[in-house]
């Protein structure tokens, strides 16, 4: 019988799959011996086989997962099921190739910025507030919505204290509140007066003094006044005072993550995305902080310009998965009935922003899919 057959060594010599790999297929139930000596255990292949061999080679090449191999090598004569996991595999090569430009675009970007420092100002080379403080004044209306609109994704993980309060960044006629947990990103910007000309480096109040203020800011005049620098700040409003010490760290740049290049924006009613999401299909992946699993939301483009929510997606159709609780805040924060959604790619951050008010918006970090093929 052996003879008849290829041992293990010919057919890697003559497909180019090393001894160990073959031994890999073998237990993956995808190219099994036709004999195995009962004796020594060591694998005999039939002629026919080395096609196999080689095509699974080639199959490996081009990175078609295991799930993928399988069913090419299984597939039946004339069934077209192997063209059709074929095209399928080429279809997420070639998105992950544009993916992976845009991507390469942001990083050129960001190269560059490390590279022509005084072509930009990154949060660490921004002036600080003055040693007195810098007081502003600021509408009570629009800064409580603008705490709504940023609250959500301060960071709750003690050990990243730099992100454990709210960003309060003066940037000439405006005051920019920003707050990041690392997974997403949300940022407002409320009309102010007695702001610098040019942005600081801002202040970064800690929550328990957001907090107070925001729960302030109902029974408020109009207007407010906050003090920010010195490593204080201070809100002053109808008689009444919040105090309490800065965080002194730096707070990472988050402008980098502002200069998205979406692919397609989409504008739709806040509401119904927010029941689609509620209602729709989940996965459970590995995607939380510190790789927890969580519930992830797959938001998916119809190529006739639908937006859905699909676990599995249709081949061709566009799609950027979510942390879905991450996904529900974004979208309560600040009750906005339209939304403006700008999507960049599966690997691409998520953007949602509110379309009649042009400095909030906030960003969400995509989630991963392993490979579904």
């Amino acid at each position: 019988m052996e003879s008849e057959l290829h041992s293990i060594g010919e057919l890697a010599r003559n497909s180019g799959l090393g001894v160990g790999t073959l031994r890999y297929y073998d237990g993956a139930e995808v190219l099994t011996p036709a004999w195995v000596d009962p004796h020594t255990g060591y694998r005999w292949y039939r002629p026919a086989q080395l096609a196999d061999a080689r095509l699974l080679a080639r199959l490996r090449r081009v990175g078609l997962p295991l799930a993928g191999i399988r069913a090419v090598l299984g597939a039946d004569p004339g069934s077209g099921e192997a063209r059709r996991v074929l095209d399928a595999h080429l279809r997420r090569l070639e998105d992950g190739l544009a993916d992976a430009r845009r991507e390469l675009s942001l990083i050129r970007t960001m190269v560059d910025q490390r590279e022509q420092p005084m072509t930009t100002t990154p949060a660490e080379t921004l002036p600080r507030p003055s040693a007195g403080g810098t007081p502003i004044t600021v509408p009570a209306d629009g800064l409580a919505a603008a705490l709504d609109a940023v609250r959500f994704a301060v960071c709750g993980d003690p050990e990243l204290p730099s992100l454990a309060g709210v960003l309060f960044e003066p940037d000439g006629p405006v005051l920019r509140l920003v707050a990041t947990d690392r997974y997403r990103l949300a940022l407002a910007e409320v009309p102010a007066t007695g702001a610098p000309e040019q942005p600081t480096a801002g202040t970064i109040v800690p929550t328990p003094l957001a907090d107070a203020l925001r729960a302030l800011l109902p029974t408020a005049p109009a207007e407010v006044t906050l003090t920010l620098g010195a490593g204080t700040f201070r809100a002053e409003a109808g008689g009444h005072r919040i105090e309490g010490a800065a965080l002194d760290f730096d707070y990472p740049d988050h402008r980098v993550l502002t200069r998205l290049e979406p692919q397609h924006r989409i504008t739709l009613p806040a509401a119904d995305l927010r029941a689609a999401v509620e209602t729709g299909a989940t996965r459970t992946l590995p995607s939380g902080p510190r790789g927890t699993d969580c519930d992830v939301t797959i938001l998916t483009l119809t190529q006739d310009g639908r937006l859905t929510v699909a676990s599995t997606p249709a081949a061709g159709d566009f799609q950027v998965a979510v942390n879905r609780d991450f996904l529900l805040d974004a979208l309560r924060a600040g009750h906005p009935e339209q939304l403006l959604l700008e999507l960049g790619g599966p690997i691409a951050p998520l953007a949602i922003r509110t379309p009649d008010q042009a400095g909030t918006f906030s960003v969400l970090m995509p989630v991963r899919l392993p490979d579904a093929a």
